[in-house]
């Protein structure tokens, strides 16, 4: 048996929306990609949603929304994808790591407020693995003291933080529509924000700095008259063939997040006495979503090794959970930082394993994962 950490589940309709965007002749960011994002606006209770070409560019643009500039510093967790404080070296300024909850594998609130300084203009908590950070505290933290939050919720389609879906509850959300994630446009992001001012900073920033889109130009019978620039802009813009499959996407959403919180409470209840792993938490008034079924290897990190490349030759693949940004070869180097500087992040780092998991996945592929696991920990 061969069993992928994840697989995305496309049918006849994603072919067939491609196959309409092609022959209509529009392939560029136009009506497939404004009706995704009014679906996602819809789905997640944002006021404005705006696709991107990836949750990269999203956090990208989303700092320079905020004002970032060069010399600022924004507060990250340490255990995250290098995405995230990549987007802040971007703007020219400087990550801040905080170290993270071992049982969330989310940034510990109780350890951000002695990282701010002078120069601290702005906190991304990550929702890690689906699972949303703790928001309330974390909002409390940057009305005091005047900062702006970024959400990156790259894992986090369909994750709920009291009842209220993630990405709405900072200044601006920051979503990632990669294949590893719930739902996928091949790559791709969202920006979700209530600010209109945000959003139309966005909309110049994701097209060149254009202060009207080709579609609209198009619309009013004026496409011979280029745009005016008055920002420094990118190319960030999502095409319509990846918003037509994200449209055929969102109307399976729901089916797909069931099967996922399905398939992680059976993980949950067949390995619940085994010893030497801790288990994904979820607690009260949180909905977590699995885009990962990360667990701690509690022994070592050689013994996660060991266990992964066993399962590997028996054709179960993991991963690790994702990394100590801190200490990455680039962060560690730049800013001279050591693994002890957030040994949370660090233990994550070296003692994490994702099992596959994916809304098709039956259950004699999930009891044979299981089965090895507990045969491979002995």
């Amino acid at each position: 048996m061969n069993i992928p950490v994840t697989k995305a589940l496309f049918g006849e309709e994603e072919v067939a929306a491609v196959r309409q965007v092609l022959e209509s002749g529009w392939v560029v960011q136009g009506p497939k990609v404004a009706e995704f994002e009014k679906l996602w606006s819809a789905f997640t209770g944002a006021r404005f949603s705006r696709a991107t070409t990836s949750c990269t560019t999203a956090l990208h643009l989303a700092l320079l929304a905020i004002g970032i500039q060069p010399g600022d510093e924004v507060i990250v967790p340490a255990f995250t994808w290098v995405a995230t404080p990549n987007a802040v070296e971007y703007c020219g300024a400087r990550p801040i790591f905080c170290d993270i909850d071992l049982a969330t594998f989310n940034i510990d609130p109780a350890k951000i407020e002695s990282l701010i300084t002078p120069r601290t203009r702005a906190i991304i908590p990550v929702h890690e693995f689906g699972l949303s950070a703790d928001m309330d505290p974390i909002l409390a933290i940057a009305r005091k003291h005047g900062l702006r939050v970024v959400e990156d919720g790259a894992c986090a389609c369909g994750s709920l933080y009291r009842g209220q879906h993630v990405g709405v509850f900072g200044d601006i959300g920051c979503f990632s529509f990669h294949p590893r994630k719930a739902i996928t446009t091949g790559e791709g992001g969202m920006i979700t924000s209530n600010d209109e001012s945000y959003i139309q900073i966005i909309d110049e920033l994701r097209s060149h700095g254009a202060q009207t889109t080709d579609l609209a130009r198009h619309q009013s019978g004026q496409g011979f008259v280029l745009p005016e620039f008055n920002r420094l802009g990118y190319n960030y813009r999502m095409t319509d063939i990846q918003g037509a499959i994200g449209i055929e996407q969102m109307k399976r959403v729901a089916g797909i997040l069931s099967d996922r919180r399905r398939l992680a409470a059976r993980y949950k209840e067949l390995l619940r006495d085994r010893t030497g792993i801790r288990l994904p938490s979820e607690p009260d008034g949180y909905t977590h979503v699995y885009q990962s079924f990360t667990m701690l290897v509690e022994e070592s990190h050689a013994e996660r090794n060991r266990v992964a490349k066993e399962l590997q030759d028996l054709g179960i693949a993991t991963r690790q959970g994702t990394h100590a940004v801190h200490a990455l070869g680039y962060y560690r180097n730049k800013y001279g930082l050591s693994t002890h500087d957030c040994p949370a992040a660090w233990k994550a780092d070296q003692q994490s394993m994702t099992l596959p998991l994916y809304a098709s996945m039956s259950n004699e592929e999930q009891e044979y994962v299981v089965d090895t696991l507990c045969k491979v920990l002995g």
